[in-house]
């Protein structure tokens, strides 16, 4: 049997997927990569769902990689490690996440903690949170995402600064570069993050899923692309029971209940 690397907990509409590994700084070996294919597997599946926050049990956010356990694991194609139920947390291959992701940091939060980071869509970090994109210092280069979403989400040098020397840096940087939205004290991050996820779950979710998809297309495929499915989606959304609740709520000033109709 596989320990329990990952562990969940639903939270409303909010599942919360715990990397769980303290004891090697939730060092990401095979089989909590899997764990945490499936998680995101069931948050994509499941309609009840409308966020994940991601966190972590102990000291450390993530060590990066477990090199010793997956090492022998790369072959001819590469690392692969999502079952025929997962769906690849960094989105570098497989099918996309349609709901939104936020992401609470603390202590060490190395390679893939960025990378997944740069997967997601709100980051808080601790104040004490140290970060790094050291593969270059392993002689290997980011394979999560980095070279692709790290020049775009701060900046051609920013991500070349840390990409390619392995260097360090710290929250107050990660917040200038705009790595990370939020810094707060040590011990605060998952409560932030979960006040945010829970903000994004209030909200309708079929229109919150269409923006994202959106502003996902934009990055993906241009601007054109992006600006002509917007009309369209607005149609959709406009025949949605959902919209039917918003605009009740604020032709009676309460607060809406979506059901994702």
């Amino acid at each position: 049997m596989t320990s329990a690397k990952i562990r969940t907990e639903r939270r409303g509409h909010v599942l919360l997927i715990g990397l769980h590994r303290p004891e090697k700084r939730n060092a990401a070996d095979y089989e909590l990569l899997t764990q945490f294919a499936d998680a995101y597997g069931e948050l994509e599946r499941d309609p009840s769902l409308r966020v994940g926050l991601v966190h972590a049990v102990g000291d450390h956010f993530t060590a990066g990689l477990d090199l010793a356990d997956l090492g022998p694991r790369i072959g001819a194609d590469g690392l692969s490690f999502v079952g025929p139920d997962g769906v690849d947390p960094w989105q570098v291959s497989g099918p996309p996440l349609t709901k939104p992701v936020v992401v609470a940091v603390q202590g060490t939060c190395l390679t893939l903690g960025i990378e997944l980071i740069l997967a997601s869509d709100v980051a808080v970090a601790a104040r004490s949170t140290r970060f790094g994109q050291i593969e270059v210092s392993r002689g290997i280069l980011p394979f999560g995402g980095a070279t692709l979403r790290f020049p775009r989400a701060v900046g051609w040098g920013n991500a070349m600064r840390y990409i390619l020397t392995g260097d360090l840096f710290d929250a107050q940087e990660a917040y200038r570069i705009g790595l990370v939205q939020e810094v707060v004290n040590d011990g605060e991050q998952f409560d932030r993050a979960l006040a945010i996820a829970e903000r994004i779950a209030a909200q309708a979710p079929l229109a919150v899923q269409a923006a994202l998809a959106n502003a996902k297309r934009a990055v993906r495929d241009g601007d054109d692309a992006a600006a002509a499915d917007l009309q369209p989606a607005l149609v959709r959304l406009a025949g949605s029971e959902d919209a039917r609740i918003g605009m009740e709520a604020f032709l009676t000033r309460t607060e809406a209940e979506f059901v994702g109709r």
